[in-house]
């Protein structure tokens, strides 16, 4: 089960139990619909995705200190790669 997108999209779900299912403040289980849950897809994955393929802090800072001693780019470049790969959801 994808319990990111069961708590998202059923706000009154406060456990979920992969074999039993998913159940309320009551104790009471909720009935999930199974392709809404597929078919949710996570707001913030662009963050994962970009955190991936960013280069270390120390590379990244490495860059940026060459970038100013050769008056470059190669930092910002990168960045603004990774951003355009992955744009933040409107």
């Amino acid at each position: 089960m994808n319990h990111k997108a069961i708590y998202a999209l059923y706000p009154n779900v406060v456990s979920i139990d992969d074999t039993h299912g998913a159940f309320d403040k009551d104790g009471n289980q909720v009935t999930i619909d199974e392709s809404a849950v597929n078919a949710w897809t996570d707001p913030e994955q662009y963050k994962y995705d970009r955190q991936s393929e960013y280069k270390t802090i120390a590379e990244q800072l490495d860059m940026q200190y060459w970038d100013a001693v050769n008056g470059t780019t190669n930092w910002q470049d990168h960045i603004n790669a990774i951003k355009t790969k992955y744009p933040k959801p409107e």
